[in-house]
């Protein structure tokens, strides 16, 4: 009897969780990715537009794989996540996303605030019969370059990606530790003259993993190993704001968090994109498979493209929002700040002469040299990382990493002490 009421005790809870689990949004976002003060405001927001209470349960990852594998071999019911391009690519085709709903009746429909560049590059994501468009809306974007102190390497010279293999550098190079986005920007830029002479096109690199390809990249790679300091996932812009590196392979949201650092202190960081081209990468809101509430699922997306909350988005994280329009170009001008450029792929027409930050908004002459990534060959491009890492565990190695220990300590104890109001910055950490 005592057997058969625990049963029922089980059930009744059971029971009762699933219908909780009707009015409960499951969001899964990369760590330090968002204004979390739009989550209380969305519940509010929400019951609002559909007379339906919801409370956001929000967890955080790190790794877009760890994200993945608890989808895909766990089947967790996240309502709402936020995968980089090519595992967005790699979840349609495994048919783990379903379709974002657009209609929200009396409420305004902010899908459409989504730049069309961000659109198009989602039209380009391989999900073989499924168009990407359909299954996730863009949140933040950037671009793989060269963070550099001019101090130490000229404009000129972080101008073309041939500035890696300066023998001067021994030891003061940092490479981001993301196979994927190296390959491809290195890719590219090793083929600039076939691009140019129209022999190939930047999609078609983007997905060419052939062996050709990646001994090309591995060979330049091997071609400047005594100038890699470490390859790393997070403290490099750290490095470059000490002197301890001159140059970082990185991301441009890297870059910004440490020109700001920089700027603090009195030094100067650059960001530049070499001529020869790159990579671009994004991140984007998606609904998985074993999503259980996905109303409220799209509902969240539509939300998080009001301009608005875009713009708060951008100040917390210091990334670049997906969303463009009027109201985030007047956000992000500044005509003492910068030079004009074109930023009309982003804005539309009337941007073509806007004074933008250079590193969040590169000009369309430099963006129309890069490309995506994909969800090419991981197992072939794993191996050549891999070759490529083990071949340069040089002194300097082991050196920076006794230094990036005392460095952490210290920037812990400085994070916890000083009282400022700088910006969080998100790490992206991507395989």
């Amino acid at each position: 009897m005592k057997k058969i009421f625990s049963i029922i005790i089980i059930a009744l809870a059971a029971l009762g969780c699933s219908e909780d689990r009707d009015h409960i949004l499951k969001v899964y976002n990369w760590a330090d990715y968002i204004d979390e003060e739009l989550l209380g405001e969305f519940e509010q927001w929400y019951q609002e537009q559909t007379g339906e209470p919801v409370k956001i349960i929000y967890q955080t990852f790190d790794i877009n794989e760890t994200m993945l594998s608890k989808i895909e071999l766990g089947h967790e019911d996240y309502d709402v996540a936020c995968p980089s391009d090519y595992i967005i690519e790699r979840m349609l085709r495994n048919d783990l996303l379903l379709p974002i709903d657009t209609d929200f009746g009396d409420t305004p429909n902010y899908l459409g605030n989504v730049a069309p560049y961000i659109r198009d590059k989602f039209d380009q994501i391989v999900g073989g019969d499924k168009n990407a468009n359909d299954y996730s809306v863009g949140y933040m974007w950037g671009t793989v370059g060269l963070i550099y102190n001019p101090k130490y390497v000229s404009d000129e010279e972080a101008s073309s990606w041939e500035c890696l293999r300066n023998p001067s550098y021994t030891g003061k190079v940092l490479m981001k530790d993301a196979f994927r986005d190296v390959y491809t920007a290195l890719l590219i830029g090793l083929n600039r003259e076939a691009l140019d002479k129209g022999l190939t096109d930047l999609h078609t690199l983007s997905l060419d993993t052939s062996e050709e390809s990646i001994a090309l990249v591995e060979n330049f790679l091997h071609s400047f190993k005594d100038n890699i300091g470490g390859w790393e996932a997070d403290f490099g812009k750290e490095q470059m704001t000490k002197e301890l590196a001159w140059m970082n392979l990185s991301w441009s949201g890297d870059a910004q968090w440490a020109i700001d650092e920089a700027a603090e202190v009195g030094m100067d960081l650059r960001y530049m994109i070499p001529s020869e081209g790159s990579a671009v990468w994004f991140d984007g809101w998606v609904i998985p498979k074993y999503a259980r509430n996905r109303k409220a699922a799209s509902y969240f997306i539509n939300f998080m493209c009001k301009p608005e909350n875009a713009i708060r988005n951008m100040d917390m994280t210091g990334y670049v929002s997906a969303i463009g329009g009027t109201e985030i170009l007047e956000s992000m001008s500044d005509d003492e700040a910068y030079e004009a450029l074109d930023a009309s792929y982003f804005f539309g027409e009337e941007a073509d002469s806007v004074h933008v930050n250079h590193t969040m908004y590169p000009d369309r002459a430099t963006i129309e040299r890069c490309s995506m990534m994909h969800d090419t060959d991981t197992e072939a491009l794993l191996k050549m990382w891999s070759r490529v890492k083990g071949d340069n565990a040089s002194v300097w190695t082991y050196v920076l990493i006794i230094l990036v220990l005392g460095g952490l300590i210290a920037a812990v104890i400085i994070k916890y002490t000083r009282k400022s109001h700088r910006r969080k910055r998100h790490s992206r950490k991507r395989r």
